[in-house]
């Protein structure tokens, strides 16, 4: 592995430096918006800027790592460890795949189960629909959809505009919000709509 490389591709979606553990909550939102995603690495000995400090404790971050992929993480992750020495330091890496039993959940300090994903470089709170978009990505069975009047007036308002928001669909079609959410995911499963999460919004555009 080139650390180098690595360190210049800098933080983002499947990227994170850590210069060290101090955590198990934190770093565990990380692996798990990582899980959800297309998996990703932990750089733990490098700063935010990308300077290698180095480990002070290989074992004691590995211990952290492995303790919050194990119980704070639902389910649990295995990260895999890499060492790396440069510069008479140690960089520990820890792979986290992508999983194939989504969604993941972090133990927040508020106690609760939460879902996370990862945008650019940050692990964001997922929305209900993400979440069940997650569950029921690896179903098998596929998904059938009907075009009732409230699917075919969606993406007629997205033939027009470029985007729409949970609320704006509720708004357009006097809908509840579990009913919109209910088609919206049936309509990202199937390939029809696409939904964009940042960090301030979440919207729909069509395929």
């Amino acid at each position: 592995m080139n650390i180098r490389r690595m360190i210049l591709e800098g933080e983002g979606v499947s990227q994170d430096f850590k210069k060290t553990i101090t955590s198990c909550e934190k770093i565990a939102k990380t692996m798990v918006s990582f899980a959800n995603n297309k998996g990703g690495r932990l750089l733990i000995g490098v700063a935010d800027d990308g300077s290698i400090k180095g480990v002070k404790s290989e074992d004691e971050e590995r211990y952290m790592i492995t303790k919050a992929a194990h119980f704070y993480a639902r389910p649990a992750l295995e990260p895999a460890f890499e060492e790396i020495y440069i510069d008479d330091k140690v960089v520990l890496i820890a792979e986290i795949e992508e999983s194939d039993t989504k969604p993941h959940y972090a133990l927040g300090d508020d106690g609760k189960w939460w879902v996370y994903i990862r945008i650019k470089d940050k692990s964001v709170l997922a929305s209900k629909i993400v979440v069940d978009v997650l569950k029921r990505s690896d179903n098998k069975e596929g998904v059938l959809i009907e075009y009732s009047s409230k699917e075919k007036a969606l993406l007629e308002y997205l033939d027009k505009h470029e985007r729409i928001t949970v609320k704006e669909y509720c708004d357009l079609l006097n809908l509840s919000r579990r009913r919109a959410q209910r088609i919206l995911v049936n309509l990202v499963l199937s390939g029809v709509v696409r939904v964009h999460t940042t960090e301030k919004e979440e919207f729909y555009t069509a395929s």
